[in-house]
């Protein structure tokens, strides 16, 4: 199961940073499992949100040259507080660097001018066909489907 953990994005500077939201719901679906009687976000989707944010950024740093980014390494991750329904989770991610397949970045999220999560983290990208080239197919689907979502998370532009 995946969840979309980015709402909009607010501002995107290729190759250097980008601004995106995260409003929580109470009808996320993991908040029922998730401290059912006090729910909040949990840290590892704070982390995910960032993560999702500077995929956004490499994409269209790249051109969207790789259909496949994933989190290689998170390190001195903290959290500061939770994040409950009714609030709005604004992430700034900053490129440390974009490179061909892997790219590194610090960023942080917070609820108003409340921090709530900050973290380095390192991206790998790639494409599936670099490995089989039969699957160059579902790289261009997958690729075609981000530019689309990204004219979704820009529609106020």
């Amino acid at each position: 199961m995946k969840f979309a953990l980015i709402d909009r994005i607010a501002e995107l500077v290729p190759g250097e940073r980008i601004v995106a939201v995260k409003a929580l719901s109470l009808a996320e679906e993991y908040l029922a499992d998730h401290f059912p009687r006090f729910p909040v976000m949990p840290g590892v989707l704070m982390i995910e949100a960032l993560v999702q944010a500077s995929a956004w950024l490499v994409r269209e740093t790249t051109g969207y040259a790789q259909s496949m980014l994933l989190l290689s390494e998170a390190k001195n991750v903290t959290y500061k507080s939770f994040v409950s329904p009714g609030q709005v989770l604004e992430v700034t991610v900053e490129a440390k660097a974009i490179g061909a397949d892997v790219s590194r970045f610090v960023g942080f999220g917070r609820c108003g001018e409340t921090e709530m999560v900050k973290a380095h983290w390192s991206l790998r990208h790639f494409n599936l066909a670099d490995k089989d080239a039969s699957l160059a197919p579902l790289d261009r689907r997958l690729i075609a489907d981000a530019r689309q979502h990204m004219t979704l998370l820009r529609r106020d532009r």
